[in-house]
């Protein structure tokens, strides 16, 4: 059996490979998605001062650190059962909305459009940020750049630091906002909302206008039935910083909606010995391997799972290119991988008109921003929606306050079956009679690199061994000597 490996895969936070192995024929038996790094965070906050957790989490990530930062100080409100005030939260999400804005624009333009804009199978010294600026012009290149800082120094004014916040605190924030501050916010706010009119109309001519790459979307080398997961308010719409926990099924028929803090009635995690990433299924289905459909309890996270989750966006423009999307792709829910780039792109609308909402806010400024914690902390668990999906940060505590037990779900862990899966259904589709090129195999990493998967903050299983291999080369690249522990030489029946 013949075995085909990118190493590293390109183009995502983190590191990771994947293995295809080919049958006698050289078509697709199996492929696997593999992240050969280890963080462990989870062990290491044990003893910790409770209070500690929002500034040491965010170390998770250099890229989503708001995101663990938000979902830490919502996790120490509920473990020191402290309510903050309104305006609190409304500067939490002020805060949060730039961070998706932030993260949105990075992976559109500088991971994903390539593909698109370049096309898959284009030189690959040209598939990259720079290749599409040279495509597209250089003011659309200031632009993105301008945009994302904007995002970039909304962040840094309400967290403390542009990149690690430290901002939340139990019960509120730790300072408020000015009114200068707020005015910069709403001109900054406006040019963002512009922003993610042209991204979408630029999704629009490049991709949506192009037949090839509309039925690339809608083909079924990209296609997969799941159940789908994310937060949505009070009317089912879609909320990044706070609501309940909703899972529609494959036909998009609701299956469960819960409070944060049931999580674990609903959501249990697999392990493999041949990943880091552990595997969450929904209880109530069970672990049925990677398999899709309704039988399997693997469902998805991210930018489309919470479109297909929510009855739509709370904000005006957003929910026109919401219906645009449903009507164009067939109706809801919307099975096609490659959807999360255009559903991303909604969502940075989303998240800019809700800046724009908030910076407006009368009571956005007012300086009572926290209750201070009175109760004796025990447990709680804190939620919100990571630019790549649904965020759990769960602690447990001693009566001091000092950390006893952690369990942190990440988005790129909630995909990571349906990773798995896409990954081989790609490869199955694309490779066939032992026929690769360069191209193709960056096809098959589309298939990954639709969830923005961020590795580092997901790998928290431990499977007990280390797997490892050291390959010995002479001078001229040769193979001399090959060893290894603890690693499966051929694929693992799933």
């Amino acid at each position: 059996m013949k075995k085909i490996t990118i190493d590293p895969i390109t183009r995502l936070e983190g590191h990771g490979k994947i293995e295809i192995f080919l049958n006698e024929e050289g078509d697709v038996e199996n492929a696997y998605l593999q992240i050969p790094e280890l963080r462990g965070f989870e062990r290491f906050c044990e003893g910790r001062p409770l209070e500690e957790m929002p500034r040491i989490t965010p170390r998770i990530c250099g890229v989503c650190p708001e995101a663990h930062h938000m979902a830490s100080t919502k996790a120490t409100d509920a473990v020191y059962h402290v309510d903050p005030p309104p305006v609190a939260k409304k500067l939490r999400e002020l805060f949060y909305s730039a961070h998706m804005i932030h993260s949105h624009i990075a992976h559109f333009y500088a991971l994903a459009a390539p593909d698109f804009v370049l096309g898959p199978a284009s030189d690959p010294a040209q598939r990259n940020i720079l290749g599409l600026i040279a495509r597209v012009g250089l003011e659309v290149g200031r632009e993105v750049i301008k945009h994302r800082a904007y995002a970039q120094d909304i962040q840094a004014a309400i967290g403390g630091k542009a990149t690690h916040p430290v901002c939340g605190l139990p019960g509120g924030m730790s300072k408020a906002l000015t009114e200068e501050e707020r005015r910069d916010f709403e001109e900054k706010a406006k040019s963002l909302v512009e922003f993610a009119k042209f991204s979408l109309k630029l999704f629009d001519d490049v991709v949506l206008a192009n037949k090839e790459y509309l039925d690339l979307i809608v083909g079924d080398v990209y296609t997969m039935s799941s159940y789908y997961m994310g937060l949505v308010d009070a009317n089912n719409k879609v909320n990044f910083y706070d609501g309940d926990i909703r899972v529609v099924d494959p036909e998009g028929k609701e299956f469960a909606k819960f409070k944060p803090a049931d999580y674990l009635q609903h959501v249990a995690e697999h392990t493999e010995p041949w990943s880091y990433l552990k595997f969450p299924f929904l209880k109530r289905v069970g672990w049925k391997g990677l398999a899709e459909g309704r039988e399997s309890g693997v469902y998805r996270v991210n930018s489309l799972a919470r479109l297909n989750v929510a009855d739509g966006m709370a904000t005006p423009l957003a929910q026109a290119e919401y219906e645009k999307m449903y009507q164009a792709l067939g109706g809801k829910p919307v099975h096609a991988t490659l959807a999360f780039h255009w559903a991303r792109l909604i969502e940075l609308l989303y998240a800019a008109e809700r800046l724009l909402e908030l910076c407006r806010d009368r009571e956005i400024t007012d300086p009572g921003v926290r209750i201070l914690p009175t109760a004796t902390p025990d447990e709680g668990v804190g939620v919100v929606e990571a630019p790549r999906g649904t965020l759990f940060h769960h602690y447990q505590t001693d009566d001091r306050g000092l950390i006893k037990k952690v369990n942190l779900i990440v988005a790129t862990a909630h995909n990571n079956p349906a990773m798995n899966m896409a990954i081989r259904k790609a490869a199955q589709r694309l490779i066939k009679k032992g026929k690769v090129t360069e191209g193709l195999l960056n096809m098959v990493e589309m298939a990954f690199r639709a969830y923005d998967p961020c590795m580092a903050c997901a790998t928290h299983s431990l499977p007990g061994q280390m797997p490892l291999e050291v390959v010995i080369r002479d001078s001229r690249g040769d193979v001399v000597k090959r060893l290894s522990q603890h690693l499966h030489p051929k694929p693992l029946g799933i």
